[in-house]
């Protein structure tokens, strides 16, 4: 039998999501505050699509419910690419990293929530990954 609360809290946790989605700012005009933040942000996309090169890393940092995601968001628009959003906690095995890197498209932005929870092994596949826009993967 399904427990009811276990209904409850997915329902619960879906109208959740789909008000943050909704609440979410859509343009830079309707992001609030951080004008240098948004400044500089956007000097920097520039720069990279008029030299037609990816941006570089960008660690967007502070407490909850400041906007990282949306930043996240409205860079990944600025540039004309995809976002992908993912959790440090839900990346627990190197195999959960490859799998998403390997389905990025070429300036699509990865968005890791809470990556100060990334196990170490994680962090040592991702370092690399940053750095060179590859993975190795030993097999065997």
């Amino acid at each position: 039998m399904i427990d009811p609360a276990i209904l409850t809290d997915s329902v619960e946790d879906e109208v959740e999501e789909q008000l943050f989605t909704s609440l979410r700012a859509k343009a830079w005009s309707d992001f609030f505050g951080q004008e240098g933040v948004k400044e500089s942000l956007l000097i920097a996309i520039h720069a990279a699509k008029s030299r037609n090169e990816p941006l570089d890393h960008i660690l967007l940092y502070g407490p909850p419910g400041l906007g990282k995601t949306t930043l996240s968001h409205l860079i990944a628009q600025e540039l004309g690419s995809n976002v992908r959003v993912t959790s440090g906690t839900a990346l627990s095995r190197v195999g959960d990293l490859a799998a998403i890197l390997t389905n990025l498209q070429p300036g699509d932005v990865l968005f890791i929530d809470e990556i100060h929870r990334l196990p170490k092994a994680i962090e040592e596949t991702l370092y690399p990954a940053m750095e060179d826009y590859g993975l190795d993967i030993v097999i065997g």
